[in-house]
């Protein structure tokens, strides 16, 4: 898959199951186009993101991760209710990993491989 996404809740050191997520393509200014939903696995990843015959465009896309329902589950407090990355994609050959790194109070991520 040309785009995949992964969440590690840092706080318990383990993989985020059950986190919503859903990822939109820039189609002009202020214009979003949900192209795909998901839900993470027991190992927080999304393994069937985008649709399988989707084509994959340059452009600006937006991965929004539901954080709140997932700290909610856990009956843990959160600041963060839903985490949004932008991120631009200029060759559509490559694949593109953005991966969550995640806490109640903090996130990071990076272009992974």
């Amino acid at each position: 898959m040309p785009i995949t996404t992964h969440i590690l809740d840092t706080s318990r050191g383990t993989p985020a199951a059950s986190v919503s997520i859903v990822l939109d393509f820039l189609k002009s200014p202020g214009n979003w186009e949900a192209i795909a939903t998901a839900q993470t696995n027991q190992d927080g990843r999304a393994p069937n993101l985008l649709p399988k015959h989707h084509v994959l465009e340059a452009g600006r896309y937006r991965l929004t991760f539901q954080t709140g329902a997932y700290f909610a589950a856990l009956q843990a407090e959160t600041f963060y209710p839903q985490i949004e990355i932008q991120f631009q994609i200029k060759d559509p050959s490559q694949h593109y990993h953005v991966p969550l790194l995640l806490s109640p109070f903090g996130f990071s991520t990076y272009r992974g491989s």
